[in-house]
């Protein structure tokens, strides 16, 4: 069942610039998750990209945190309707995570602890687009969104942001994740409004 946080309130904002169509402004985070939120202590954490060829990299918390941190500032936009302007992270890019394996795969499956996957197209999550963030708003990231990591992609649909992240495995073909089996689009642009199947 999905949790949804209290106070959520929204004012639609169809003259801002920044604003896919159909959606709403908020200045709340609402909390929306597919399951029980799980608690990861940052020392049992990890997180490992598997290649198409079976290879594995892994970075502990430890050695997660010695990689080149990045500040990012960005809007999110949820498939539930809601934006979220001009929000501040912190984390490691996939571009430094990628750079670390040799792959030829075009697409990418995120896994989260708790269970939860969503498939990427690498091409969304290279060249400045995708990070493993750790902090929001200059606090560590809370449980409820998706600390201790959580993927952040935020040009797409915030479904694709999986929380909780522990990994990737990249595949040489597209597969559906979670939500995806369930109806959602496979890709997930807010600004043409790939929200379902």
């Amino acid at each position: 069942m999905a949790v949804i946080s209290r106070g959520f309130g929204a004012r639609r904002r169809d003259s801002d610039p920044h604003l896919p169509p159909g959606q709403y402004l908020t200045e709340d985070f609402p909390v929306l998750s597919a399951g029980p939120t799980p608690r990861i202590d940052t020392d049992e954490w990890s997180f490992e990209i598997r290649t198409e060829g079976g290879d594995v990299t892994s970075w502990t918390w430890d050695e997660f945190q010695a990689l080149p941190i990045e500040d990012v500032q960005t809007d999110i936009h949820c498939v539930t309707r809601w934006s979220k302007l001009g929000t501040s992270w912190r984390g490691v890019s996939l571009d430094t995570l990628l750079d670390a394996v040799e792959t030829e795969a075009s697409f990418a499956m995120a896994h989260s602890y708790g269970g939860y996957t969503t498939n990427v197209p690498l091409d969304d999550l290279v060249e400045g687009k995708a990070w493993v963030a750790f902090e929001f708003d200059g606090e560590p990231l809370d449980p409820e969104h998706g600390g201790p990591a959580r993927l952040l992609v935020p040009h797409l649909y915030f479904w694709k942001s999986a929380k909780w992240v522990r990994g990737l495995t990249l595949m040489d073909d597209d597969a559906p994740g979670f939500w995806e089996q369930n109806g959602y689009n496979m890709h997930g642009d807010p600004w043409t409004e790939e929200r379902y199947w």
